[in-house]
């Protein structure tokens, strides 16, 4: 008897394999046009074209930019929310599984700011999918803080570290946060910060 999968069950898979990389290499590209001329940079057309497909094939996949976009910053949210949760399970001290994930949300600000703006603007398209990934996310973040703070004070402590971040990486982006004018670092920022959370009792 016969171990192969009948033709009809083999062209189906072939074809669902093949969207699923057409929709990748869309995503793909998306996130490469937004890196290069920012949210304006990225249309539907100009995606196709760097994946190699027609206009239409990308609108089969994808209703509209916005839509698109959704989706990139989405799995940006995801994979941080992949990061933090090696660290959560890791054998560090929390202190230092927070340092790395908010000097990785730094380094990202700097490597990719298009991107990371993104990341934290409300989604134009279905949020969705955006808000379950953003809210593992967040847990994850708050799961490390409250190792430090207790749980009760995390969404505080949490709300302060974060928006902390965020300063810290918009000045950064912005050549405000000069060494010769401040004297520090937003490394060293970071250190301050988690050193001034209190200890859970």
């Amino acid at each position: 008897m016969s171990t192969q999968a009948p033709a009809y069950a083999r062209r189906v898979t072939t074809r669902s394999e093949s969207a699923a990389a057409t929709r990748r290499s869309l995503i793909e590209a998306a996130g490469v046009l937004l890196d290069l001329g920012g949210v304006e940079a990225v249309t539907l057309r100009e995606v196709g074209a760097r994946s190699g497909v027609s206009r239409s094939a990308a609108y089969r996949h994808f209703a509209d930019k916005e839509s698109l976009l959704t989706v990139v910053a989405t799995n940006a949210l995801s994979e941080l929310g992949d990061a933090l949760e090696v660290l959560a399970n890791s054998d560090n001290s929390p202190e230092e599984s927070l340092r790395s994930g908010l000097l990785s949300l730094i380094a990202l600000g700097r490597a990719r700011p298009h991107l990371y703006r993104l990341m934290f603007t409300t989604p134009a398209g279905d949020p969705t999918e955006a808000i379950r990934v953003a809210e593992r996310t967040q847990g994850l973040f708050l799961e490390i803080v409250g190792r430090i703070t207790g749980p009760r004070r995390a969404s505080r402590y949490g709300a302060l570290i974060l928006t902390s971040a965020h300063g810290i990486t918009g000045l950064d982006l912005s050549g405000h946060l000069d060494l010769d004018k401040w004297h520090t670092s937003a490394e060293e920022l970071v250190d301050t910060l988690i050193s001034l959370l209190p200890k859970a009792k």
